[in-house]
């Protein structure tokens, strides 16, 4: 997979596929409707958490650097879309 400059990470958040069984992603898809979230906050909170508990120091500095990116990303445009 190529990596992408810091210049291109600023224009948009790239899509990360993953292979997963699409009944395995449906019933994913219910629990965390039924824990009011969606799959991608429900996923950047775990990949958070790892980060967090077996990072590096550089690790979490990258985290923290993320985290500043996703909220400037959100500010701009307008803040987290609303959850149903």
């Amino acid at each position: 997979m190529v990596e992408q400059s810091a210049g291109e990470s600023k224009r948009h958040t790239p899509a990360r596929p993953i292979r997963v069984p699409e009944l395995m992603w449906k019933a994913y898809g219910r629990v965390c409707e039924r824990l009011d979230t969606d799959r991608t906050n429900d996923l950047l909170g775990h990949m958070k958490a790892r980060v967090l508990e077996h990072g590096t120091d550089a690790d979490k500095a990258d985290l923290a650097r993320a985290e500043q990116e996703l909220s400037e990303r959100r500010a701009r445009k307008g803040g987290r879309p609303a959850q149903s």
